[in-house]
């Protein structure tokens, strides 16, 4: 993990008779080499450096990392070629300029990327490692100026988090929530000034960002409601394809489309959103031809920065949508810093436009989803865009996508897994077609997991992260997968991303408070788990989690509060049955029990599980594990961390079933 650990250096008081400061070191690991010298030198001159030299394993990496960048008096930063391409060291860099405790240097003469060169940067190049240097005593000074600066107003620690499940925006095991669901509740908490609860998620410093931006839904002129679906995807797609240029940061699609009314005042909304520039723009078609306007607003003055209008026939449409792209770009990115790999493209795109109508569709078709109706619905307008364009890559992601969530809600398993092996093919069609689109190697990743074969997911959710640095759903749906894993470094470089791309959506805030309670750290999980409730009153499994730390920490009636107010059905009966067999006697957990098996059968094999594990029915539970992994029930990954399984964790008939997952005990 690059520049993310914990040394703390050893020493007696600086030269000088000057204060012991404690310092965080960000770089690139492929810098270590020349970065030890400095960090010697810095622990000789009597500081505590933290860095990732002795880091094992990853144990408290979370809070340990997290704390030691919000108590650090300088965060120094390292970079070079290689580290301005690091998202961690830029998000370590962030966290030192958001507290004005940040100190540059260059190794090698590079500049600093876009964001932090409003701060004078050291160059060392010439430095000959002696602490006896002037090089050196301009870095001690450095470190010594910014040590004794105010801290920022307001600067407060970040949360962690994670996304589940992205092909369904669902929790594994869990029941769905309308997906519009994380719209309304922005728009909802932003209306009414409710966002002072979590105003720490965005810094001053964040909206001064000359280069990031939020992509509005463009407002649907045709007078036809059932039209507005073609202007929110011509949004949607324009946000994807910025979000693929990593000199832009693009705030993602749940918070920014909770902004659709037309008089908004954009200078609210990009306050709101923490960025300097908004895209907005509107849709008319009549009659085979389509009217597209966009603006690009700043988002300080409100003032527009670029307009244009473009009427062209229906055939033109995704012509324009690359021409609205690149100039976005290049008003956002100076030359110098222009990303020469990017494409006002994305991946996986078509250029048939019939094709792109049937895939617009059917996104706000799923969008919508939470029913069966809806995502049937949805699934039937990606197959007539591959019916139109067999060679469209997002659409066989989508149909991928859309399939997972099908078969996650499906009862039977024998259904679900022909679901899942229908999926299968859309996602492997996806990677073939467009093997630079995120979206393939998510939805791969996602059933992978579903089928409990962790070594093959585990690369597609990598190469997931890897080109989906700008999509915070896969970045979220990246920290779940990681934290049931037990990768708590890779969960929290991922959620830490996510939300602040994506700063108001429930789910994001939800799956943060997954990988920290799959950490068993549930004093942090309670933070974001509340924030994802107060966007989304409906959010799925967040009262679920809240009810089980209530459990593990010895609050049986708070637990039962919670799980009685939680949305999904399978969830809420599991969560019953063990709270009532505590607070009403056996036989009413065991009429909850009854009635989890009625309603669900087989399919929640893996609540069954955990029930009688907390009854302390052993054997009961083991044998229930067993005929659940003789089943495939996707459940099963989530066992290597959940606490509620904890009775049966040393019995080597648990810890088989585990190694049969591919997950330790």
């Amino acid at each position: 993990m690059n520049g993310e650990g914990v040394e703390q250096g050893k020493g007696g008081a600086p030269a000088g008779g000057a204060a012991r400061l404690h310092l965080f070191f960000s770089y690139s690991r492929t810098d270590q080499k020349a970065a030890l010298p400095l960090i010697r030198a810095l622990e000789q001159h009597g500081h505590a450096v933290w860095w990732d030299g002795l880091l094992e394993g990853g144990d408290n990496f979370l809070p340990t990392t997290q704390a030691a960048l919000e108590k650090a008096d300088a965060v120094v930063v390292l970079w070079s070629k290689t580290s301005i391409d690091s998202h961690w060291v830029r998000d370590e860099a962030t966290v030192g300029r958001d507290r004005r405790r940040l100190v540059p240097l260059s190794l090698d003469g590079s500049l600093p990327p876009l964001g932090f060169r409003q701060f004078q940067v050291i160059d060392i190049t010439k430095w000959n490692g002696k602490p006896a240097a002037e090089l050196f005593r301009r870095v001690i000074s450095a470190i010594a100026a910014v040590s004794s600066a105010p801290p920022a107003a307001g600067s407060t620690p970040t949360a962690a988090g994670s996304n589940p499940g992205y092909p369904g925006s669902v929790p594994l095991s869990a029941g769905n929530s309308n997906r519009r669901n994380l719209l309304i509740g922005a728009a909802a908490l932003a209306s009414a000034g409710g966002l002072a609860g979590w105003r720490w998620l965005r810094t001053k410093a964040d909206t001064e960002i000359a280069n990031s931006v939020a992509v509005l839904p463009f407002r649907n002129l045709s007078g036809q409601s059932d039209k507005d679906y073609f202007a929110e995807g011509l949004a949607e797609e324009l946000r994807t394809t910025l979000s693929l240029n990593r000199q832009l940061l693009v705030s993602g699609a749940a918070s920014a489309g909770g902004f659709r009314a037309a008089e908004a005042d954009t200078r609210d909304v990009a306050r709101r959103l923490g960025v300097s520039n908004l895209l907005m723009g509107s849709a008319r078609q009549t009659e085979g031809r389509v009217r597209i306007t966009a603006r690009l607003v700043d988002g300080a003055s409100g003032f527009e920065r670029w307009s244009q209008a473009f009427d062209r026939a229906m055939a033109d449409v995704l012509a324009v949508q690359v021409e609205i792209a690149t100039t976005v770009a290049d008003a956002l990115i100076s030359t110098l810093a222009k990303d020469d790999a990017w494409r006002a493209e994305r991946p996986g795109a078509t250029s048939d436009a019939a094709a792109f109508d049937a895939y617009v569709k059917g996104q706000a078709l799923y969008q919508i989803g939470g029913s069966s109706d809806t995502d049937a619905q949805a699934l039937a307008a990606f197959d007539t865009a591959i019916a139109r364009d067999a060679k469209y890559g997002a659409a066989h992601a989508a149909r991928a996508r859309t399939l997972a969530a099908i078969a996650n809600r499906d009862a039977s398993i024998a259904r679900a897994a022909g679901l899942r092996s229908d999926a299968l093919v859309s996602a492997r069609n996806a990677i073939a077609l467009a093997p630079d689109m995120a979206d393939g190697h998510a939805a791969l990743g996602f059933l992978m997991m579903s089928q409990l074969d962790i070594p093959s997911a585990r690369p597609a959710y990598q190469r997931s992260f890897e080109l989906g640095l700008g999509n915070a759903p896969i970045l979220a749906a990246v920290a779940e997968f990681s934290a049931n894993i037990g990768d708590f470094a890779n969960a929290n470089a991922a959620i830490r991303r996510a939300e602040r791309l994506d700063p108001l959506n429930s789910a994001v805030f939800r799956n943060a408070g997954m990988v920290a309670f799959a950490a068993h750290d549930y004093n942090a999980a309670r933070q974001p788990l509340e924030t994802a409730l107060a966007l989304n009153p409906r959010q799925g499994i967040v009262h679920r989690i809240l009810g089980d730390i209530a459990l593990v920490t010895g609050d049986v009636a708070a637990a039962r509060r919670h799980y009685a107010a939680e949305p999904s059905r399978l969830s809420q009966l599991r969560g019953l049955a063990i709270t009532d067999a505590r607070l009403s006697g056996a036989a009413a957990g065991e009429a909850q029990m009854a009635r989890l098996v009625t309603e669900f059968g087989d399919g929640g094999l893996y609540q069954q599980v955990e029930v009688l594990a907390q009854w302390g029915r052993i054997e009961p539970a083991l044998a229930t594990l067993e005929r659940a992994l003789e089943l495939r029930d996707s459940g099963l990954v989530l066992a290597g961390t959940d606490p509620l399984l904890d009775p049966l964790r040393k019995q080597p008939r648990f810890k088989a079933v585990l190694l049969r997952v591919g997950l330790t005990a």
